[in-house]
């Protein structure tokens, strides 16, 4: 049973930073791509950012130059780092990790808030 669990959400003041952490557990050879998503109320769920196995990293055009994300291989673990936070980002994000080459073996996480308010 393979497990994802986020954690680092919160409400912070535009202009803000956070950074979101998402630690797998369970029977996992290796880990293929890693990523984040988010959802905002009355949205669909959208690809953030994500990186491959080899480091290379891919981000929705809205959150270029402000999110980071990377990757702990050892300890089984994404980061994203958000900074210049606007209201915007708002929304649940998910950590998703792919455990095999062709991305079909898909586990998420429970999903963290973030809520970016004044």
């Amino acid at each position: 049973q393979v497990r994802l669990v986020e954690s680092g959400g919160g409400l912070v003041q535009p202009g803000g930073s956070l950074r979101l952490s998402c630690v797998a557990s369970g029977s996992i050879f290796r880990i293929n791509t890693m990523g984040w998503y988010r959802q905002a109320p009355g949205k669909q769920r959208e690809l953030v950012a994500s990186i491959s196995s080899g480091g290379m990293s891919n981000y929705e055009d809205s959150v270029k130059g402000r999110f980071t994300i990377s990757r702990d291989n050892a300890k089984k673990t994404v980061y994203l780092d958000m900074n210049s936070l606007k209201p915007e980002d708002t929304a649940v994000y998910y950590c998703r990790m792919t455990l095999d080459p062709r991305d079909e073996d898909v586990y998420w996480g429970q999903g963290t808030q973030v809520t970016i308010s004044s």
